[in-house]
Order: structure tokens, then C-alpha cells, then sequence
């Protein structure tokens, strides 16, 4: 039913001749200061939270010998703590501002007017990158006293940052729609996000499991994108990066296509 009303309104917009992106500027701002008006909660906590991470982990494994070559492990753990904020809050962004909608009874107003399914695709998914980015550029300035040093290549930092929010906003955009109510919304995070992004390598390298995990841990996409997203801090991943940035376009296009059909089904 929420995919047909999408397709109908769309349908509507072509015969009166809109553009593809009508209403994106407008429903993509109402996105970014959805979150932004309660920045405190949806920006800040997640920073706090990060630090107290690189606080514990940092202090316990200080005495550990260095994961890769010249960086200590409270600098390696940066990276992965805040591929982990941004990827989470992505999800979380454009999951929880669908179903409120859906739930209050407002998500009417949205599907009202002329809005394409690509519009309203790159809005969600476009305001869940902004909050996934700006939490990312949140930990990384608090946890930067920590000893993380300039990206050695600026292009790959950002490349995968925008990559992996983009995906997890994906998946909250699905989540969201398929979700009836709150406690569905919790599986998703609780048995699909969280074990992703924990289980990918944050606080350590794959490279210390044991063969049969470290082989179960390629099969995840979240460890790429963290794997890769720490490339370009220290030049230095578990893979190729070019295989990291392959695997996470190749989920990044899968995900897209399949929220797209369902809108339009």
C-alpha cells in the first residue's frame, strides 16, 4: 500500500509535467532539520558515546602491540568508531523519520503532493548521509587528541564515508517501510545493524581471528567500509581498498535498486 501511493502520486506528477527531483529540496531540508532541531540527541549523545568507547577501549588495550605498522591502538580504533556512529546513525535517521510518519498519520502530507519516488529516495537517504557525516566529523574532532593524524589520502576517507551512510540509509529506508511499528524497527537494529558494525572489525583487525572467522567476517559489507574508511587514514587495510570500495557499490546499488522497485511496485 505505501509503495502504490508512491507510484500513484508519481504517475500524477508526469502528466503534469514536472521534473524528476520535484519536491526534493524542499522535503530534503524538512529531513535535515528534523534531526538537526534536536541535535543534542541525534548528534551529540552519539559523539559522547563514541568518546566513552575510545576512553575504555583506548585505556585497556594501550599496553597491546600496534595493529598496524607505527599507529598505536587508541589511534587505530578512531577510524572504526566513527564508521560505526555515522553507518548507525544513517540507519537511524531515515528509519525513525519514516516510521513516526507512518505511525502519527502525517506521512499523508508527503505522499500528497507531487513527489517522484527518486525525489523522495534522495531525500531520505540524502538527510541520512548529512546526520551520518556530521556525527563522523563529530568523533573524529573529540577523539582526535587521542593521536589520529591527518588523513593520508583525504579522497578515500571521504569516499567511504559518504558510501556507508548512504547504504545504511538505504537499509533504514527499508527498514522503515516494511516496519509496522516500533518493535519491528528494534529487530532490525538489535539482530542486523548492530551485530554488522560490531562484528566488522572496529576494535580490532580480522587479520588477529581465527581463519574460519576471519573468512565469515569478508562476508560482511560493513567491515569494508570500515576497513576502507581507515585506509585512507593510515594507508594501511586489511584488503584492497579498491576491493572495499567494489564490494560496497556493488551493496550500495543492490540496496538502491531494491528500495526503488518496492517504491514503485
Amino acid at each position: 500500500r505505501f509503495g502504490t501511493g508512491v507510484f500513484t502520486i508519481d504517475a500524477r506528477r508526469q502528466e503534469r509535467g514536472g521534473g524528476m527531483l520535484t519536491g526534493f529540496p524542499t522535503l530534503f531540508k524538512k529531513e535535515v532539520l528534523r534531526f538537526w532541531k534536536v541535535g543534542f540527541q541525534t548528534i551529540f549523545a552519539p559523539v559522547i558515546t563514541a568518546l566513552l568507547y575510545q576512553l575504555i577501549f583506548g585505556h585497556v588495550m594501550k599496553n597491546q602491540p600496534d595493529i598496524l605498522p607505527g599507529v598505536s591502538y587508541a589511534a587505530f580504533l578512531i577510524p572504526g568508531l566513527a564508521m560505526m556512529s555515522m553507518t548507525q546513525n544513517a540507519f537511524a535517521n531515515a528509519s525513525s523519520s519514516l516510521i513516526q510518519s507512518r505511525l502519527s498519520g502525517n506521512l499523508v502530507f508527503i505522499l500528497l503532493p507531487p513527489i517522484s519516488i527518486w525525489a523522495f529516495f534522495l531525500a531520505y537517504v540524502g538527510a541520512a548521509i548529512a546526520r551520518g557525516l556530521f556525527v563522523g566529523v563529530g568523533v573524529l574532532a573529540v577523539c582526535a587528541f587521542f593521536g589520529l593524524t591527518w588523513p593520508v589520502s583525504v579522497t578515500w576517507t571521504i569516499l567511504f564515508a559518504i558510501m556507508g551512510c548512504a547504504i545504511m540509509g538505504t537499509l533504514g529506508l527499508l527498514a522503515g517501510i516494511v516496519a509496522e511499528k516500533f518493535d519491528q524497527m528494534a529487530m532490525f537494529q538489535n539482530f542486523l545493524i548492530m551485530p554488522l558494525t560490531f562484528l566488522s572489525g572496529v576494535f580490532y583487525s580480522i587479520n588477529s581471528l581465527p581463519e574460519f572467522w576471519r573468512t565469515v567476517s569478508h562476508f560482511n559489507p560493513v567491515f569494508y567500509m570500515i576497513d576502507g574508511f581507515r585506509y585512507g587514514f593510515f594507508g594501511h587495510s586489511d584488503v584492497s581498498p579498491w576491493l572495499s570500495l567494489s564490494v560496497v557499490t556493488i551493496c550500495w546499488l543492490a540496496t538502491s535498486i531494491g528500495i526503488l522497485m518496492l517504491l514503485s511496485s
